[in-house]
Order: C-alpha cells, then sequence, then structure tokens
C-alpha cells in the first residue's frame, strides 16, 4: 500500500513537472528534480524492503514447516497381533524366522511395516518394546527380539506340559533407520489367534 502511494506520488511530479516546464524557474525546476530524486530513492529502499520481508516471510514458512514435520516424526507408536484372523501354529522352521504381525491395533508414524514384521526408527531416540508369545504344549517356544542383526532379549519355554506365555521388554536408544523385529528361534512353535496371544509393541519415549 506505501508502495503505491509512493508510485502515485512520482507519476504525478512527472506529469506535473512536464505541464509546468515552461511556467517555473531553474531554481523551482531544480527543487522538484531533488524531490522527484527523493522520491526515487524511497521507491529503492521500498524495494529493498520488500524483499527482505519476502526473504524473512519464506524462512519462517521453513521454519514452521520444519518444527511441523519434526513434531509429527516424534509421534511414533505400534501396536500388533500375530495372526490378522484365525488360529495357527507358527512353525518350526530349519533357521530363524522374522515374525510378521499383520494384526494392526496402532501404527501411528507408520514405521512398523506389516509386510516384514520390521519397526524402523524415523528419528534417533530412546524407544520402548514389548513382545508377548504363547505356547501350546508340548511345542517348545523361543522367541527374540532384535536390533539390526543384533539379539537384545527373548522369552522361552521348552516344551511345557501346559499351555504357556512368555514377555519381554527393553529400552533402547535408536539411530534413524535402525531395525527392530522378533524372530522365531529354529525348531519352535508360537501361537496366536483371535484372542493376540502373541504381538509386538513399541512406542518413542523421547527424541534424541
Amino acid at each position: 500500500m506505501k508502495m503505491l502511494a509512493v508510485q502515485k506520488t512520482l507519476l504525478l511530479l512527472c506529469v506535473g513537472v512536464s505541464l509546468a516546464q515552461d511556467f517555473i524557474t531553474s531554481e523551482q525546476f531544480k527543487n522538484i528534480e531533488e524531490r522527484l530524486k527523493a522520491t526515487e530513492d524511497i521507491l529503492r529502499e521500498l524495494k529493498r524492503e520488500n524483499e527482505a520481508l519476502r526473504t524473512i516471510t519464506k524462512a519462517s514458512s521453513d521454519k514452521l514447516e520444519s518444527i511441523q514435520a519434526e513434531n509429527k516424526a516424534k509421534k511414533v507408536a505400534f501396536s500388533a497381533g500375530l495372526l490378522e484372523s484365525g488360529s495357527q501354529q507358527v512353525g518350526p522352521f530349519v533357521t530363524q524366522k522374522t515374525l510378521v504381525y499383520q494384526k494392526i491395533f496402532t501404527n501411528i508414524g507408520n514405521a512398523y511395516d506389516p509386510n516384514t514384521g520390521i519397526f524402523t526408527a524415523p528419528v534417533n531416540g530412546v524407544y520402548f518394546f514389548r513382545f508377548y508369545a504363547h505356547a501350546q504344549a508340548p511345542n517348545q517356544m523361543a522367541v527374540s527380539l532384535h536390533k539390526n542383526d543384533q539379539l537384545q532379549c527373548s522369552v522361552y519355554c521348552h516344551q511345557p506340559s501346559t499351555n504357556a506365555n512368555g514377555s519381554n521388554g527393553v529400552v533402547l536408544s535408536l539411530q534413524k533407520g535402525d531395525k527392530m523385529y522378533t524372530q522365531l528361534w529354529e525348531n519352535s512353535w508360537v501361537y496366536d489367534d483371535v484372542k493376540s496371544y502373541t504381538s509386538f509393541s513399541g512406542f518413542l519415549l523421547f527424541s534424541l
């Protein structure tokens, strides 16, 4: 608005000078030229200020988007049961097998992949993980939690005489991109049905 007013003033001055050249003294004309130059200087300064304002506005907008993205990344939580429906004894396998939990209770941030059974840390931070496994007699049950390729903790039940449950959990410091998953041991079974006895959960405690 201010720049528009200056432009109008500049235009009026130009028109006035054109009409009045034959009726003013050289001193008056010089004064008009000085005023015109001053107006042009103001206009250039306003353009510079406007450009600076645009730069500040863009920087503020970029910062806001960055903060919003960071806050969104900090909202991380998932919980999933092994079977989406029905009942099944999973196993045994000749080698360790990554368990794929398909019944999604929650997956805020979409860091858990129900196609692979792997949670990928979206940000550096401290996370909590817990998993449950159910054994049906007389089958051995053994499941471990892994960070990347490193075993963190396990649950184990050797040929139980009755059905049994195992649970374990840890608090871990993860870097962005670290992988968390559970694996069923070789020659072991784990059972699940619609009651979701076997599950895997985790969430971000705080970012680093």
